[in-house]
């Protein structure tokens, strides 16, 4: 099984709210887990933006250690004019279409989508995603 995490999820790990445990269950279910390096940058704007001192110092080092563990997909041109494309026609946010390119671009069968953003998960459900968290 491989599953895609995007930002609203993997955060989860580091600051606790709503959907935390459900989406560290689903992080240590899967050996094989795939992002973009989007998600690095989101994750640690949000990180500094929600935590402060030893505690950010800790979360950030913890989401490198993380992501190291991570198939990582990076953002090229085809990549880009991909989500561009799903920008235009899913009218999702910018990063959101970044994710949903990433995770068609590895076209993995049976591909489990993990998301906390309602939008998100209706996008990744009407590309034929299979979404977990939302």
């Amino acid at each position: 099984m491989t599953t895609y995490v995007d930002t609203s999820a993997l955060i989860k790990r580091y600051v606790e709210e709503d959907g935390s445990a459900v989406a560290e269950a689903w992080l240590r279910a899967d050996p094989v887990l795939v992002t973009s390096w989007v998600t690095m940058v989101e994750v640690r704007r949000n990180l500094a933006r929600l935590l402060g001192g030893a505690e950010l110092a800790t979360a950030r080092q913890q989401c490198v250690a993380d992501l190291d563990h991570f198939a990582m997909v990076a953002v090229d041109d085809a990549l880009s004019h991909a989500a561009a494309e799903i920008g235009e026609v899913l009218g999702v946010r910018s990063l959101d279409a970044l994710h949903l390119a990433t995770a068609q671009r590895i076209q993995v069968p049976g591909l489990t989508f993990l998301t906390f953003d309602l939008r998100q998960a209706q996008a990744a459900r009407s590309l034929g995603f299979t979404v977990v968290g939302v």
